[in-house]
């Protein structure tokens, strides 16, 4: 068993997450923690590097800031999709995600963020691009990496069981 959180080793936390104003926007504690793999990004990399070195048990206050959480805002971000693009009966509000393929062949995530009888706005900002987010995490346990977990970038679960397939 690892005692510290290093690469390669898989962590799992009780995370909350707030805004600056001290807004729960995310939050792990009276449900499933957050299971993931040290040094492979699957997490926001100023809260990955602020859980370098802790121990289980260790709790944790962590502000990260835009640049090392979901990025600045970027202003050219914001599109205008023509409403018939959709499929008819889609549930289009705003926060809803979604992939789309840009001309380059690269696909990014989109949210929307309004709605109207000609267009669906969407923005290519993560909802929380530009913020502080404010962490208070409990490292719960640590243990080694898997080789299949290793292989794939990410945890199969606490217990390191795969339940799900590639």
């Amino acid at each position: 068993m690892p005692e510290t959180i290093a690469n390669d080793v898989v962590v799992t936390i009780e995370y909350t997450l707030k805004n600056r104003t001290g807004e729960v926007l995310d939050t792990s504690v009276g449900d499933e923690p957050l299971t993931y793999l040290q040094g492979h990004d699957n997490i926001v990399p100023g809260l990955e590097n602020a859980l370098a070195g802790k121990k289980a048990g260790d709790v944790v206050t962590i502000a990260v800031p835009p640049e090392e959480g979901y990025g600045l805002r970027d202003p050219s971000g914001t599109r205008q999709i023509e409403r018939d693009a959709f499929p008819e009966g889609a549930n289009l509000q705003p926060g809803l995600q979604f992939s789309a393929e840009l001309e380059d062949e690269e696909v990014v995530p989109l949210w929307v963020v309004a709605v109207d009888d000609e267009f669906v706005h969407v923005d290519l900002n993560h909802p929380l691009a530009g913020e502080t987010l404010h962490f208070e995490v409990t490292v719960l346990e640590l243990r080694a990496a898997l080789p299949n977990e290793l292989a794939h970038g990410h945890p199969h679960g606490r217990d390191g069981q795969n339940h799900h397939h590639h």
